[in-house]
């Protein structure tokens, strides 16, 4: 296939009305007939300096009209998209600059600054916001170029989403026109989706389950209501009920701090009629008190991977009672199997436990430029997750633990060694290790475990603030123990099952109480 209709972007915009809204930001509404003019303009102006197809393009910024903006007009020039995680790092970025091989980066005027003095050390281009979305009038543009453009959607890219590999360093995962738009489609058919829904964006678009609430209210015609921020959750549901929004996405921290730091439980969303929840398990307690919090609006409980687009599976609203703890079954066009390490299915009904494989069309071509990677985790067209899981008699999954290393936290996949790695450079530490500890806020708490040089060269208050200068917040340990030595195995290895128990131990004594302290620190 490769028709102008292989082009997302020529999807995503097809189905909304011309005068209906797109995207929702504060007071100003960008109607689907200017967003679809804007975004031919801006690709024209991408090929304009002289861009091929497949040149990945450098996206940062939070969620405002401008991201929507770049990010569809770099899809609609058959470009391939990268967006930065708004608060990202001099490091990081130049990381990610490096591994995707960035030419351009298209930077809100809030970042200019800093992304254009970053670009020009790396000798690429910045183009900021003020330039891109100056007010002078309009001048035409010959799109003649743009329908010139054959895409093949099941190969030519639409984006590389970055996610922590297993080596603590940023990995790529390709996406590519089609696998946003399998997933896209089936998300959109399971949620009901209709040019009526209007969807509260609080999950940034560089995570691909924000992106995903994106790509699902324009493939419907839908609209979008951005915030570019959760850090004051009650102005938040003051969002919801004025733009009178039809549903909300979060990861488990998202309900979590709507149900216990807001007025959540109290007032009432006339038009609310749907909730998502994603990105990590949401405690069987915290489930409950949702349901009783808004008892007329449905509950999505979903399960995915960056490396499957966004989605994987879903547990349909009416059996959250009869199938708690699942995450559902897979989506209509993703297989999903839970595989012994034999080969073998785990037999529905039984105790047997096996990983979760996922094949569909959904499912990423693997890591940008990391072979290694690449085939470690995708085998013959399926995705090897790293969850484990066991099957009851009905086909249902339930994910029992994680195979990978990761900590899940607050819907963000951290990489322990990256925040031992930070850890390692103070001077006056010898060892450090870092594991994820089960927390009703969190998902997982980000447990650090730290042995001084001498014995009191170093403080938890020194960790914590030798972290918070050096990673983004939700990467900072929120419990710091100083011990004397660390736990190691026969093979020489930390034993991170004992320091998860001393961690839960250290939490339940509130030992320290560093927990707390982080916590006022960030919110």
């Amino acid at each position: 296939m490769s028709d102008i209709s292989a082009n997302l972007a020529v999807g995503l915009l097809a189905r909304g009305a011309d005068d209906s809204a797109a995207v929702i930001h504060r007071d100003s509404v960008l109607t689907y007939r200017e967003l679809r003019q804007k975004v031919e303009d801006l690709a024209c102006d991408l090929l304009a300096l002289g861009t091929h197809k497949g040149d990945r393009i450098g996206l940062r910024s939070d969620n405002v009209p401008f991201f929507v903006l770049g990010y569809l007009a770099t899809l609609r020039a058959g470009l391939c998209s990268v967006p930065f995680p708004p608060g990202t790092d001099k490091r990081v970025f130049f990381e990610l600059i490096q591994s995707a091989g960035i030419k351009h980066v298209l930077a809100q005027d809030k970042y200019k600054e800093k992304t254009a003095n970053w670009c020009q050390a790396a000798g690429i281009h910045s183009w900021p916001e003020s330039e891109i979305c100056h007010p002078f009038p309009r001048t035409p543009r010959d799109t003649s170029a743009l329908d010139r453009i054959n895409l093949n959607p099941d190969s030519d890219l639409a984006a590389i989403m970055f996610t922590s590999g297993s080596t603590g360093r940023p990995k790529g995962v390709m996406v590519t026109h089609r696998n946003i738009e399998a997933n896209t489609k089936d998300i959109v058919t399971y949620m009901e989706l209709t040019r009526e829904d209007r969807v509260l964006a609080v999950l940034p678009f560089s995570y691909c389950f924000g992106l995903s609430s994106l790509h699902t209210h324009l493939w419907a015609g839908a609209s979008v209501v951005l915030a570019s921020t959760f850090m004051f959750p009650e102005k938040s549901l003051d969002e919801l009920e004025d733009k009178e929004c039809t549903g909300f996405a979060g990861v488990p921290s998202s309900y979590q701090i709507l149900l216990r730091r807001t007025r959540f439980a109290a007032r009432r969303f006339p038009k609310l009629r749907w909730l998502q929840q994603a990105g990590g398990k949401l405690p069987a307690p915290i489930l409950g008190e949702l349901r009783a919090a808004q008892p007329a609006v449905k509950i999505f409980v979903m399960y995915g991977q960056t490396e499957a687009t966004a989605r994987l599976s879903y547990l349909p609203p009416e059996l959250l009672e009869l199938k708690e703890g699942s995450i559902g079954r897979g989506l209509p066009s993703t297989k999903l199997e839970v595989i012994q390490e034999t080969g073998e299915p785990v037999r529905p009904g039984s105790e047997e436990i096996g990983e979760i494989v996922g094949s569909g069309p959904n499912i990423s071509p693997g890591y940008w430029n990391d072979p290694e990677e690449t085939a470690a985790f995708f085998r013959n067209g399926k995705l090897y997750t790293g969850d484990l899981a066991r099957v009851d008699k009905d086909g249902f999954i339930y994910i029992v633990d994680r195979a990978r290393d990761f900590i899940k936290c607050m819907g963000n996949r951290v990489s322990p060694q990256e925040i031992e790695e930070v850890i390692a450079g103070h001077p006056d530490v010898l060892h450090a290790a870092v594991t994820g500890v089960p927390d009703d806020l969190w998902g997982e708490a980000i447990a650090a475990f730290v042995v001084p040089r001498k014995p009191g060269l170093i403080t938890e208050n020194a960790i914590r603030r030798f972290c918070n200068e050096r990673l983004p917040n939700f990467k900072v340990p929120h419990q710091v123990s100083i011990l004397p030595g660390l736990p190691f195995n026969d093979h020489g290895k930390v034993a991170k099952c004992e320091l998860r128990s001393l961690a839960l131990k250290a939490k339940a004594g509130e030992r320290g109480d560093c927990s707390s302290d982080h916590q006022r620190e960030i919110n």
